[in-house]
């Protein structure tokens, strides 16, 4: 197979990314037993180091080398390469990646965040609801990691962006997660550039409306979130009423607060794509709109796990 013989980036790929053993993996994760979810139709594994730090294991679907091209090696490497560029406090970041021919495995390793996602904080009854502080805090974790993605050289965009994408860490911090790594994109050696960034604007600026209005982009009873915010942003009802009602039984959410998000939504969902402001524009207006720091927004993170890792890398080699 020509992956094997013809894998030059193994070694600069080390250079930045720890490359870890199929046992060591397997050890943490129980057997691979402890299934916590499915992305991009790969199994997502919950393992834990032997320092008590947990983390995410991504899956790759394929389960023989047959099945494996010397195209889907190039992208693997690729994402990994992507992936590794990012490290960003408020990004899921890449830890690590595993490879073996037998059984054949191919695997990328994530930290992890235990509180669940956005999506089910802000939509599912039994889950913990957030306060508009917290609702704050993590929109600018996402917004600061955006702008970190965007400026980089070359910049990267990511393919999802929603509530479901962005994870919350023990403090509630966001650890936003671009899910579609494994896709296999004949036009997309990199899948995490494809998106436009105009695209991706737009999908800020709905997740402003779910964060703000604790509902969801669309469902069956309501339609588009979208159509059903119109009236509030275009002035017709008050804007207050437009709050999470779970926010407003609580107390009420800064009226002024509310002004300065949905002046950042009307530009982010203009119907022109061209007329919308990049993602470095709308970093900038959410830090006069919130005023949060990005050392603010960033979550407590447990530095054991880059020394285990380091040791787990290194026994692989």
């Amino acid at each position: 197979m020509g992956y094997r013989a013809e894998w030059t980036a193994k070694e600069s790929l080390r250079d930045s990314v720890p490359s870890l053993g199929r046992a060591e993996l397997e050890a943490a994760c129980e057997n691979f037993s402890n299934v916590i979810g499915t992305v991009s139709d790969s199994a997502l594994y919950k393992g834990t180091l032997s320092s008590g730090v947990e983390i995410a294991v991504a899956s790759s679907p394929i389960k023989s080398a047959k099945e494996w091209s010397d195209r889907s090696e190039e992208q693997f490497r690729n994402k990994i390469s992507v992936l590794s560029k990012v490290n960003h406090k408020n990004f899921m970041n890449l830890l690590g990646y595993c490879t073996c021919d037998d059984p054949f495995t191919r695997m990328m390793v994530f930290e992890y965040a235990p509180c669940g996602s956005l999506f089910e904080h802000l939509h599912v009854r039994e889950a913990e609801h957030l306060d508009w502080p917290t609702r704050l805090r993590i929109i600018m974790g996402v917004t600061y990691c955006l702008e970190h993605m965007n400026q980089l050289d070359p910049p990267v965009t990511p393919r999802t962006l929603n509530s479901s994408s962005i994870y919350l860490t023990e403090d509630y911090a966001a650890k936003f997660s671009d899910t579609e790594f494994w896709k296999d994109d004949e036009a997309d050696v990199a899948p995490t550039r494809s998106a436009g960034q105009d695209s991706i604007v737009y999908k800020f600026g709905i997740l402003l409306l779910e964060v703000i209005s604790g509902r969801l982009p669309f469902s069956e009873d309501h339609g588009l979130l979208v159509l059903w915010a119109s009236s509030y942003l275009d002035g017709k009802r008050p804007i207050g009423s437009m709050a999470d009602p779970v926010l407003r039984a609580s107390s009420p959410v800064p009226e002024e607060d509310l002004a300065a998000l949905c002046d950042v939504v009307r530009l982010c969902i203009n119907r022109e794509a061209a007329k919308r402001p990049c993602m470095g524009e709308v970093a900038g207006l959410m830090k006069g709109a919130v005023r949060l720091s990005p050392e603010q927004t960033t979550p407590r993170n447990n530095p054991l796990w880059w020394a285990e890792l380091e040791i787990m890398s290194t026994a692989s080699t």
